[in-house]
């Protein structure tokens, strides 16, 4: 086997990997998001997030992670959409933000 052959597949085998990883790492910020959400008697639209950033960072033990960043939108009474963020260090979920919502009349109240 030729080396550029060798380094093709060491290539392909690190982006699926990766790709691999990052699947798995949104899987639990969605369910992380949609844990909280159902605590905070919200509702979790269109189950999905949306990448906004990665960086390298360091955790708090110092050791190289990546940081990334998701978006979504949520809503609390079925009627207007509002936008949240998780921040995710490797596995770990460090932030979870929600903008400013109205309370529904009666909970679990989605119109």
């Amino acid at each position: 086997m030729s080396l550029e052959i060798s380094f093709i597949l060491t290539l392909l085998t690190a982006v699926a990997s990766f790709w691999w990883q990052s699947d798995k790492i949104k899987r639990l910020a969605i369910d992380f998001v949609q844990r909280r959400c159902e605590a905070e008697q919200l509702q979790l639209l269109d189950q999905t997030l949306v990448l906004s950033g990665l960086a390298l960072v360091r955790n708090q033990l110092g050791n190289l992670v990546l940081k990334r960043h998701y978006q979504f939108e949520f809503t609390s009474t079925g009627e207007a959409r509002h936008e949240g963020s998780i921040t995710m260090h490797g596995l770990r979920p460090v932030s979870l933000h929600f903008d400013p919502y109205l309370l529904p009349d009666e909970p679990g109240d989605f119109h």
